[in-house]
């Protein structure tokens, strides 16, 4: 493990950090962005978010190791209904079942380094409350990390990489239209599906490997491979965000699980591409977590559409705009984002996302065509 990981890892661990009360009075003006909400006293950095499109709830966890990691539950307005405590694992990925009501959870216990506490998916009713059952349904399975990646240089000579994993890493999540789940692993380099997973109960469920390419891993910065994931609507294709490479990747799905070359680039030179979603459009937006701002992917891959941007730190310790944009999810013509704002260097002082006391979701006002 690198030393940058290491920090990193360790920051999540045993930072303590400032957490303020929940104070909504001091509204965002970034262009179309608005704050949304600010997390409860003693909660920070927000990643996962997903929503009940019936309900018009929004359902936000935080990535915190070592300290408070909950699954909180908003109204479409911003109000509190719930919280459910799940102690000091980082969660990543959210994602709703909409036929079954219930709030998948991405849990990354390898970042603990506690013997027996693994990384796994979990799943919660919809309707949860602070003491509402919490429902374990795999654990990652160990695959490694995938071949060695061969990048040919324009003077004819190449470069071979060699990626390594010392945890199991899910971080994103996606449902297809037949009730399967895909699952993003951001170390192990890798593509899993549970077929059917509302069937399913643990220790029955199964994860297929679809695709272990040495494009979904990444030696780049932030030290995440495969992160976001969207399914396309013809189910065809498995839309992926890869961060450390600032690539959006494309899966053929129609292509038996494990083929050669059913991994391509769709896009390049997003800066940190992290949660991805389409909108009623067919555009696919992608935080772009290093440069402060959410983007807009034609069918070709071109960026059509940029908002956001990063514009200080309020007088209440809350940045403005975005900052560290981690993930997307859309409700009507809205789409609200977690704003991570987490430092992941060793330098002190070059960084604002050392400067936030509050942590805060966005709200953005999405342009039609």
């Amino acid at each position: 493990m690198n030393k940058l990981l290491t920090g990193f890892i360790s920051l999540l661990l045993l930072g303590a950090g400032v957490a303020w009360a929940h104070d909504d009075s001091d509204d965002d003006h970034g262009g179309a962005v608005r704050r949304f909400v600010t997390l409860p006293d003693g909660l920070r950095f927000p990643e996962g978010i997903t929503a009940n499109p019936a309900t018009g709830e929004i359902y936000v966890a935080n990535f915190d190791g070592g300290n408070q990691n909950k699954l909180l539950r908003y109204s479409h307005h911003g109000q509190l209904l719930a919280a459910r405590d799940f102690g000091f694992t980082p969660l990543l990925g959210l994602e709703f079942d909409r036929a079954n009501r219930k709030v998948y959870v991405l849990n990354v216990g390898d970042f603990t380094g506690v013997p027996g506490v693994e990384s796994k998916i979990q799943r919660i009713a919809a309707h949860f409350n602070g003491s509402t059952l919490i429902e374990d349904v795999l654990v990652i399975p160990v695959v490694g990390a995938p071949g060695d990646r061969t990048v040919v240089k324009g003077d004819g000579s190449a470069d071979v990489i060699k990626f390594g994993v010392n945890a199991r890493v899910p971080n994103a999540m996606a449902f297809d239209s037949h009730g399967n789940l895909y699952i993003s692993d951001s170390f192990q380099g890798a593509i899993f599906r549970i077929d059917n997973v509302a069937g399913c109960v643990a220790p029955h469920c199964v994860a297929t490997l679809v695709s272990h390419d040495p494009l979904l891993a990444t030696p780049g910065f932030p030290p995440f491979g495969a992160n976001g994931l969207a399914v396309s609507d013809d189910g065809k294709s498995l839309f992926i965000a890869n961060t450390g490479d600032d690539r959006i990747l494309k899966l053929d799905l129609t292509k038996p699980a494990l083929s050669t070359g059913a991994v391509g680039v769709f896009a390049e030179s997003i800066n940190g591409a992290d949660g991805i979603v389409f909108d009623r459009h067919g555009r696919l937006w992608v935080c772009a977590n290093q440069n402060d701002e959410v983007v807009a992917l034609n069918e070709k891959g071109r960026v059509v559409v940029r908002l956001g941007r990063f514009e200080g730190i309020g007088h209440d310790g809350a940045p403005k705009g975005l900052l560290f944009p981690a993930s997307p999810v859309i409700v009507g013509d809205e789409m609200f984002v977690t704003n991570l704002a987490i430092p992941l260097t060793d330098a002190v002082g070059d960084e604002p996302e050392e400067d936030v006391k509050r942590w805060t979701v966005s709200r953005i006002k999405l342009p039609g065509l």
